[in-house]
């Protein structure tokens, strides 16, 4: 059993999806029931990453930032598959906080390291940007906390804007 966290960017362009989508499967594959995947569900690498960790058979848990998350945060195009995500999950945390702000944000990231065996980074090596909360920040976290960090950010593969 391996419990393994993601980490990564929401503003992968259409060209990307498909090729960080075969990389998380590529990675993902051999676990099957063994894995325990867990998961924000925002737009991007948390969602592509949780339609892996299905995909392979194994468990979600998700982490929901905030009480408000799915009504402030979620866009009206990533609505029905976060919806569908969060119906597979087979858990559900709640972090505390009413709000989905930075200090949300930060919160989740914490429970996804304090629960993972392994984190999945879909980054392409951007430093921080000193907001905290994203990806850079998470993968730093967890390096230091000794979190084996899996960097996933295949050729070809871009950010919009």
């Amino acid at each position: 059993m391996v419990t393994i966290a993601v980490t990564g960017h929401m503003d992968l362009t259409a060209e990307t999806v498909p090729l960080v989508r075969a990389a998380l499967g590529g990675l993902l594959t051999g676990y099957g029931a063994g894995l325990t995947g867990v998961s924000c569900l925002a737009a991007g690498a948390d969602s592509l990453f949780a339609e892996a960790v299905l995909d392979t058979g194994g468990r979600l848990v998700v982490v929901v930032p905030s009480a408000d998350y799915r009504q402030a945060k979620v866009k009206p195009e990533h609505g029905d598959l976060f919806d569908r995500l969060h119906a597979a999950a087979t858990g559900v945390v709640v972090m505390p906080y009413e709000t989905a702000n930075r200090q949300a944000y930060e919160a989740a990231n914490r429970e996804l390291l304090a629960r993972a065996d392994r984190l999945v980074a879909v980054w392409d090596g951007t430093p921080p940007s000193g907001q905290g909360g994203g990806t850079a920040d998470t993968v730093l976290e967890a390096r230091v906390a000794g979190t084996p960090v899996d960097v996933v950010w295949p050729e070809g593969a871009a950010r919009r804007g």
